[in-house]
């Protein structure tokens, strides 16, 4: 018998809707009080609710919570962990936890596009394919995975595609990792290497602005201060800036403030290829870093942990730019 702990963290699929059809948080989380179980498959899950919030409300420290709550959960002797999330912040949970968790211990993350009293609610189904996941012998040693829609993808790369559709979760370039069929899971592909980096405490003041045509330095100006810790720029295309922005964007860099690039684009990386004013080989030279195959959000939460971490210059640099971490 594999025994399984689902964390119940909040989101749409806990949530259900009132008699005027809005969709509101329940007192008495739905999902986190369901018995059924994979015994069938050999599948025990015991439900843990951990707290109950909207995905919005989610923050880093809310992540690092969840995180020594998995660590607890091994010690215990669970086989495996499932996270329940809301799904506007999901990606950046499960990424939160695949940078701070050892990969040899399963943990996937799921959620719901529809909430419990609606036709076609997808919340238990996720959840019982979540726990068939973790349970799975495959699923280690590929970081955190989420399951979602009857599709497998690392938390590395996912990211959230539609505001309301059941299949919003995609990996853009890759695809995903394995599929589920009536809760089995089948893997077609690997997770290459990946770097664990622990973290106790977390630095806060780090941004995400996305660049956009015609800007000027205005945004940049207002983080130009002590308190800025860190920001990610998702910029134009292969990773541009427009020539207005360059003057601020160099003030945050002489204060020493790591100013990291990602691509806005869906697919693709940011890298070092246009030379005119405002490219990304100007901009490297500049001292902004490149941090290949993330998304904005995702870079914000890896540089995140990387200065909770005190990583800074040549180490700070190989670990936000590595594509494989």
């Amino acid at each position: 018998m594999k025994h399984i702990l689902a964390i119940h963290t909040g989101g749409t699929i806990s949530m259900s809707q009132d008699e005027s059809g809005e969709v509101v948080q329940n007192e008495q989380n739905p999902i986190a009080n369901q018995q059924d179980n994979l015994l069938d498959q050999g599948i025990d899950i015991t439900n843990e609710e951990i707290f109950n919030l909207p995905s919005p409300h989610m923050t880093p420290d809310r992540m690092l919570e969840i995180a020594n709550r998995i660590k607890e959960a091994r010690k215990q002797g669970y086989d495996g962990v499932v996270v329940t999330h809301g799904t506007d912040t999901l990606e950046e949970t499960a990424y939160f936890l695949d940078l701070t968790l050892a990969n040899d211990f399963p943990v996937v993350v799921t959620g719901a596009m529809r909430s419990s009293n609606e036709i076609g609610s997808d919340g238990l189904y996720n959840l019982l394919n979540a726990a068939a996941t973790a349970a799975s012998p495959q699923a280690k040693n590929k970081g955190v995975l989420v399951a979602m829609n009857d599709e497998i993808h690392t938390a590395r790369y996912v990211t959230k595609t539609h505001t309301t559709n059941v299949a919003t979760f995609r990996t853009p370039t890759f695809g995903p990792i394995g599929i589920i069929s009536k809760h089995e899971p089948t893997f077609y592909q690997e997770l290459i290497q990946s770097e664990v980096v622990n973290v106790d405490s977390l630095v806060d003041h780090v941004y995400l602005i996305k660049a956009f045509a015609g800007m000027d330095g205005t945004l940049f100006d207002a983080l130009d201060n002590d308190q800025t810790n860190g920001l990610v720029i998702e910029g134009l295309g292969a990773g541009n800036l427009p020539p207005e922005t360059l003057d601020s964007v160099k003030r945050l860099v002489d204060r020493n403030i790591p100013v990291i690039l990602v691509s806005r684009c869906l697919s693709g990386v940011a890298q070092d290829i246009y030379a005119y004013e405002g490219g990304g080989i100007q901009l490297e030279e500049m001292g902004l870093e490149f941090c290949h195959g993330l998304n904005g959000q995702k870079a914000r939460i890896k540089l995140i942990i990387a200065l909770s971490a005190h990583k800074s210059g040549e180490e700070l640099t190989r670990f936000m730019s590595n594509a494989i971490s």
